[in-house]
């Protein structure tokens, strides 16, 4: 849990919410469009669908430390190489390097360890290790002082150097299963090779897990690949458009728009800590379904907002909402499906999961380009986020596989 949380720190502080602050500085610099600058996180999200699948399964075959190293040595290059950009086609390559890294080494292979590692608490472990996200933040602040300081390019230097003095120790922690070291998830003592249940039959430990092709075939698997995707388009377009819109349209300064994100992150670590305490005591497809229907009252406020109590009433409703429902994503796969496949399974998501990523920004931005204003498209993508909820209360979980079975030799 302690290396996901510091490797989630540094990936969201660096990169995902500073994204936003990044926009900014880029658009005074070059007078580039808000469509070109959500093009380019758009085009970079492609590659969590692309290469998803072969993620996952590179996970499940040689282990998440491994990933994590080699992602944050990419993500680190890619930011020193984004000091140097001057052109828009260098500004994609070297973003799209960054984004591949920050892959690699987070999200799905941090997710891969902690589910091998918790049951009984896995809700509140991921909720845990993924309030790393939200307290990197908090960390924008400084990004944002920084830059108005010493430069964006220099920011953008000194962020990839930093990644590889923390991150690369960070990643030496990170442990795959627990069996290797003689111990059970929920680190119990170790289980036996098989069990028996007093009927003559004995079971390998995960046989009742599924394998990612009998979970392909599952109702669940697509509701939550739909649902989760739904939420993405929220959260990926406030990542990029946020400051933007409140510096432009509320006339806040970038420091203070970094203010209002920070807001957000605070709450959106209270929403995490409490779904993950939740989910580990009440169903978390409604937990999800309730997060869904607050990212549409949020993603309201933004677009209507004329006053700083509306921007308030929005950072909590979505901070809380993306807070609770994000760990929640992982730990519901790993009740349905099982931990033997699942970084396989929660690739395969990814691929349709990547829509949410690639289109929130593009519709936020693609739409203020032509009225000259965020409030149709965040209407838009509360509608969306709606339908989202659907999809989550479609969700119920599959009947489980029925376990391979050998009988006992007497």
């Amino acid at each position: 849990m302690a290396a996901g949380f510091g490797i989630e720190a540094l990936i969201g502080g660096l990169m995902f919410h500073a994204y936003g602050a990044y926009v900014v500085v880029l658009r005074e610099e070059f007078g580039w469009s808000k469509t070109l600058l959500s093009a380019a996180f758009s085009m970079a999200r492609a590659e969590s669908g692309i290469f998803g699948p072969l993620q996952g399964w590179l996970t499940d075959r040689f282990g998440p430390r491994v990933l994590i190293r080699t992602g944050m040595i990419i993500f680190a290059l890619g930011f020193l190489l984004f000091s140097q950009i001057n052109s828009p086609l260098a500004f994609f390559l070297t973003f799209f390097l960054m984004a591949v890294g920050s892959s690699l080494g987070g999200y799905l292979p941090i997710g891969v360890a902690i589910v091998g590692w918790f049951r009984r608490r896995r809700a509140l472990a991921l909720s845990i290790s993924s309030t790393g996200m939200p307290v990197g933040g908090l960390l924008t602040q400084l990004v944002a002082v920084a830059m108005t300081t010493v430069g964006w390019r220099w920011t953008a230097f000194a962020s990839g150097i930093v990644i590889l003095l923390v991150g690369l120790p960070i990643a030496r922690i990170v442990r795959h299963r627990p069996e290797p070291y003689g111990l059970a998830p929920d680190c119990g003592p170790p289980a036996s090779e098989h069990r028996d249940r007093g009927d003559g039959v004995t079971r390998r430990p995960g046989s009742e897990d599924f394998t990612a092709r009998e979970a392909l075939r599952t109702r669940a698997f697509w509701c939550i690949a739909l649902g989760h995707g739904a939420a993405l388009l929220v959260v990926s377009a406030v990542m990029v458009h946020l400051i933007v819109h409140v510096t432009e349209r509320l006339g806040y300064s970038l420091r203070q728009g970094t203010a209002v994100l920070a807001l957000m992150t605070v709450m959106q670590a209270i929403g995490q800590l409490g779904g993950g305490w939740a989910g580990d005591r009440f169903s978390k497809r409604v937990i999800v379904v309730g997060c869904m229907a607050a990212h549409a009252v949020g993603m309201l406020l933004l677009a209507s907002a004329t006053t700083l109590s509306m921007v308030v009433a929005f950072a909590v409703f979505h901070g809380l909402a993306w807070g609770a429902r994000g760990p929640l994503m992982s730990a519901i796969r790993a009740d349905y499906f099982g931990s033997r496949a699942f970084g396989t399974i929660t690739g395969l998501s990814s691929m349709v999961v990547m829509f949410g990523m690639m289109g929130g920004p593009l519709i936020a931005g693609i739409l203020a380009d032509r009225t000259g204003s965020y409030e149709a498209g965040f209407k838009l993508l509360a509608a969306l986020a709606a339908v989202g909820s659907i999809f989550f209360a479609l969700a119920r979980r599959p009947a489980r596989r029925r376990p391979v079975a050998y009988r006992a030799v007497r």
